[in-house]
């Protein structure tokens, strides 16, 4: 038996497709059996499994746990919950080595996919390579065999309820906070109809205070808005709600809740490199000097802000997978992204929790004696742009940002090369990168006016059209 992947599903950090065109149930088993051989073949045995709420993802669980079994790993399947709750189920349980978790997080309601993590470290890039080689090889183990090839053993699998048991760990972000300085906060939660619902409505239930919750009900036609928080679009109905309500502040999910984003008391966005800035605050009076992580689409206060308050910035490549290899490298104990992935080390395992984050927005709101909207507040008022999308061919995309690494170097500009070209001026900087799951190149830039930050776009115009190329239209994640 042998198994070919549409080309576009094996992806950098996860396994992507639309269901019935690029994705399917026979994708789904020879990824349990690929991942299932690559298991056993370490000495592992056992796989923790997980799903979102998308009306596809019942179908792929049981193909991927067949696989799983068939190539001899036992499978403790959590059920329907967000990304993270698997992510914790492959931590903390002692006899699991492995996990993957079905979700199509942020993508259209007919897309899935899959998150994995092989014995504690993520499972990206070339591990993700590997399963299609295998698949096309037909190189898996067969459990109904026995000797070299198989186990002669057929994997079991069985039901575990977490969720609770997750909740509980997750509110052990606020010990050592007086209750009192919890019971007066009035807060405002989007679950966007994702998986996190169930989850936030037992963690809410939980906590003191006062809680108002939209859309957690869970539905993969999500018919409410896109359960993308990065999109400011996406966050009016909890604007709406923190106005109409008068919360202190607001958090809003992503599809799998393992993304972050948020509102403050008169509505302004925080995005993900402000919610950086207040849990390094945090963070660097409990660890002193500490190193903290952030991708090189960041903006260029957040770094200034970690070294005022004795900590170590260090810019680092996009991508969720290639954050948390940097942290368990250099042992930072926090790590985010400006796509509201937050990594905390710091009292927790290291992998992006949307849930734990935002308990320890309030952790660190109380801690500093300040309120979510002051913190906002006291931000330096940068002009930037969001994230720039635009579609490239596949074939050029790294081609462009090698010829415009080579002229800005014979240029003499200050340029980081660590993920992309991210370019220093007086100005501010601007930041041109080629996506690694997409035929796109990603732009941003910033500055202190508005005038330099057009300068600053005037100079990614001028790069893109040496190499042949102008900003066309917009393209979503």
């Amino acid at each position: 038996m042998t198994h070919q992947f549409h080309s576009t599903v094996l992806r950098e950090y996860d396994i992507r497709g639309i269901i019935g065109e690029t994705l399917g149930a026979e994708d789904a088993r020879a990824i349990g059996r690929g991942f299932a051989t690559l298991l056993r073949r370490a000495g592992g045995t056992k796989v923790a499994v997980g799903y979102d709420g998308r009306v596809s993802s019942t179908m792929l669980v049981d193909a991927l746990i067949d696989g799983l079994n068939t190539s001899g790993v036992d499978v403790v399947c959590v059920g329907m919950g967000p990304t993270p709750m698997l992510y914790y189920a492959e931590a903390s349980m002692e006899d699991v080595q492995g996990g993957i978790q079905i979700t199509g997080s942020h993508n259209p309601a007919n897309y899935n996919g899959f998150k994995l993590v092989f014995m504690g470290r993520p499972f990206f890039g070339a591990d993700i390579l590997k399963l299609g080689e295998m698949a096309a090889a037909g190189d898996w183990i067969d459990a109904a065999e026995s000797g070299s090839a198989g186990s002669g053993i057929k994997g079991v699998h069985e039901s575990v309820e977490i969720l609770d048991t997750y909740i509980d760990r997750i509110i052990e972000g606020l010990d050592g906070i007086a209750p009192e300085q919890l019971s007066a906060l009035r807060i405002g939660w989007d679950a966007g109809n994702g998986a996190a619902g169930p989850a936030l409505e037992l963690l809410t239930k939980k906590l003191p205070g006062e809680h108002h919750l939209l859309f957690t009900e869970v539905d993969g036609t999500f018919p409410n808005h896109h359960p993308d928080p990065t999109e400011e679009k996406n966050l009016a109905d909890l604007k709406a709600l923190v106005a109409e309500k008068n919360l202190h502040f607001g958090v809003a999910f992503d599809g799998d809740g393992d993304r972050i984003g948020a509102v403050d008391g008169e509505g302004r966005v925080i995005w993900g490199d402000q919610l950086l800035m207040i849990y390094a605050e945090d963070l660097l009076k409990q660890v002193p000097g500490a190193t903290i992580i952030a991708d090189v689409k960041a903006s260029s206060a957040l770094f200034d802000k970690v070294r005022e308050f004795g900590g170590q910035p260090l810019m680092w490549k996009t991508g969720h997978s290639l954050i948390k290899s940097k942290m368990k490298e250099t042992g930072a104990p926090l790590a985010g992204e400006m796509s509201g992935h937050v990594f905390f080390a710091h009292e927790y395992y290291g992998y992006d929790d949307a849930l734990y984050a935002a308990i320890r927005l309030i952790a660190a709101s109380a801690r500093l004696g300040k309120s979510v909207t002051r913190l906002r507040g006291e931000m330096p008022p940068m002009i930037n742009t969001p994230e720039l999308r635009f579609q490239v061919d596949e074939a050029r995309k790294f081609a462009v940002i090698d010829e415009v690494k080579a002229r800005l170097s014979a240029s003499g500009a200050d340029v980081n090369a660590t993920d992309g070209v991210r370019v220093n001026t007086p100005d501010g900087w601007w930041l041109l990168r080629a996506s690694n799951t997409q035929d796109v190149l990603v732009a941003r830039a910033e500055s202190l006016s508005e005038a330099g930050l057009a300068r600053l776009m005037a100079q990614i115009d001028e790069q893109l059209a040496a190499s042949g190329l102008e900003r066309g239209e917009q393209v979503g994640h």
